[in-house]
Order: structure tokens, then sequence, then C-alpha cells
């Protein structure tokens, strides 16, 4: 039997649950899938919600978290998500991404991601070559640089890569406030691909301008810090969903501020780490839906502000 994603969270019974109690015969039906966004520089098509590996996945050489890390992924695939968001700042990540992806049939159907993390052109291509050997990839799908360690010179690198096809798109990231204005100046000069940065329900600053000037130059967004470093879940801690939350599938506080982030059209992608199978369940379930309208997402920062 092929059930709703309303069907299973109200069979799920807590709201604060998510999926984690329900039988594993259940699943969503083929009719209700996770929403997509645009890719705007390809017009390839990418599920709303991925996965952060920030220490999450540095687990060094333990077989036993990597059996866990191997269920993330699988399950992130069933429920349609495939982006996975690493670096070489996030010590083992890369190795045990490639490790986990490796063991699994559907390897080839995740979107892989990574940075380049150093100065310097010869040791940015000695460092990114060693991501490519980690994470098992001949082909990497996206290459960002780092909270712009060095990017005048890896831009050019990162452009001839594209070029080759050894990378199929490249980006920036940063994840603090205070870069916004340079990630606004790189993405007028040479427009990448991607940008991924800082944005959640209290955290709006790129509303000023940096989404418009993605916008307007067509490059893709990855949201990172959705939960502000978990600080979101300490002011909720205790605190029950509004009744009106169910109207957008809303089934806990984490796909409250996950569904804020979604509701604007300009983000392509949010990324929240994880290494509970639970909570990775509930994350992706942010990707189903309705969304807030811009009334609703007043609302929901409203509500929040109020608590």
């Amino acid at each position: 039997m092929n059930y709703s994603r309303r069907d299973i969270l109200q069979l799920g019974g807590l709201a604060g649950l998510g999926f984690a109690t329900l039988p594993a015969f259940f699943s969503f039906s083929p009719q209700d899938e996770m929403g997509q966004r645009t890719i705007y520089s390809s017009g390839e098509k990418l599920p709303m919600v991925g996965l952060g590996t920030w220490q999450t996945f540095d687990i060094g050489d333990s077989k036993q978290e990597l059996e866990i890390r191997k269920q993330l992924l699988a399950e992130m695939h069933k429920l349609g998500g495939t982006v996975i968001d690493s670096s070489p700042m996030y010590g083992t990540s890369e190795a045990v991404v490639g490790r986990a992806a490796g063991q699994l049939a559907n390897q080839d159907r995740f979107f892989y991601a990574t940075k380049v993390w150093t100065a310097g052109k010869q040791a940015g291509i000695d460092q990114m070559e060693s991501s490519f050997e980690k994470m098992q990839r001949k082909t990497m799908d996206l290459m960002q640089i780092h909270n712009l360690v060095d990017w005048k010179t890896h831009v050019k690198t990162l452009r001839a890569w594209k070029e080759k096809g050894k990378i199929r798109y490249w980006g920036l990231t940063h994840y603090v406030d205070s870069s916004h204005p340079t990630l606004e100046d790189i993405i007028q000069s040479d427009q990448p691909d991607f940008v991924q940065f800082n944005y959640s329900i209290r955290s709006r600053n790129a509303e000023k301008s940096l989404f418009d000037t993605c916008q307007k130059h067509d490059v893709s967004v990855i949201v990172n810090q959705p939960y502000e470093g978990g600080d979101l879940f300490s002011k909720v801690k205790g605190k029950a969903l509004p009744d009106w939350a169910a109207a957008y599938d809303i089934s806990s506080w984490g796909q409250y501020f996950l569904k804020f982030i979604l509701s604007n059209e300009r983000v392509t992608c949010v990324i929240p780490g994880t290494s509970s199978l639970k909570h990775l369940r509930d994350n992706m379930g942010a990707g189903f839906g309705p969304l807030p309208d811009a009334a609703g997402r007043e609302k929901m920062a409203d509500h929040l502000q109020s608590i």
C-alpha cells in the first residue's frame, strides 16, 4: 500500500517524532514527491533538501558509524534527496561520504558537492584532486571555493575544469553576514553557478540584496546554517507548534524552520546536517507539501519572535 505524506504523518502520531515511529512498509506515494528547484545556469532540477556533512560525517575509520552514514544516504535518496555537501575542512567527511555512498547501488544518482580550502594554484589543484579520490568521483557535480579562500586564484582553475568537464558547476561559499557584500561583488564580476551562504528564519541579512543579486545573474543558492548552529531549537524547546502550521504539512520545529527557508523561491537547496536517521527523515519531510506564501512567511517569523 502507498500512503500520502499527510496520511503518514497522521499515522505517525506525535508531531515532533516525524516518521521515526512508522513501520518500514510505509512509503510515499509516487504522486507525492520532494519539491525541486531549477539550477539557473543549466535548467537542471535539484531536490530542495540535501545533506551537510560538517562534523556529522567526521567519524574517522569507525565501521559502526560508517554503516549509519550509509543508511542515512540510502534513506535520503529514497525520500528524494540527492545533494551531499562536504569539504576538506570537515576532517574525514569527504572520505566517509565516498566510502558510504560507494557501497550503494545508486551512488551515481547523488549530487556531490565539495570545496577547495587552501591558498595557491597548485595547492588548490592538489587538494581538489584529493577530494575527488576521497569521494570516489571522476566528475564532481559542484566544486566551491570555501569561505572565499584565495578565490581569485581558484576561480580560474574552476572555470577551466568546468570547460573540460571535470566539474559540472562551480561556486562560492561563506557563512557570516559580513561576507555578503563580497559575495555580491564576485557574483557580478564572475557569475558562478552557485553561491552558498547563511540564511534562516532569524538571520535574514541575505534578503537585503544578496538574493536579488543572485537572481539578476542567474546564480543558484544553497543555504547553510538553517538552524543557526542549533540555537533555534534551544529557543523553542518545550514549545508546541502553532495549530496553523499544519496547513503547511509542518510536523516539527525542524520542518518549520526549513519550510520558512524554502518558501523563499530564490533558494535552490538547503543542507541541514545530521547523523540521526530520525532527524534526516524529518528534514527531508520539509521538501514535501505546501510552502508558505509571503504573508505566511512573516506570520512564521513573527510567531517565533513572540516565543
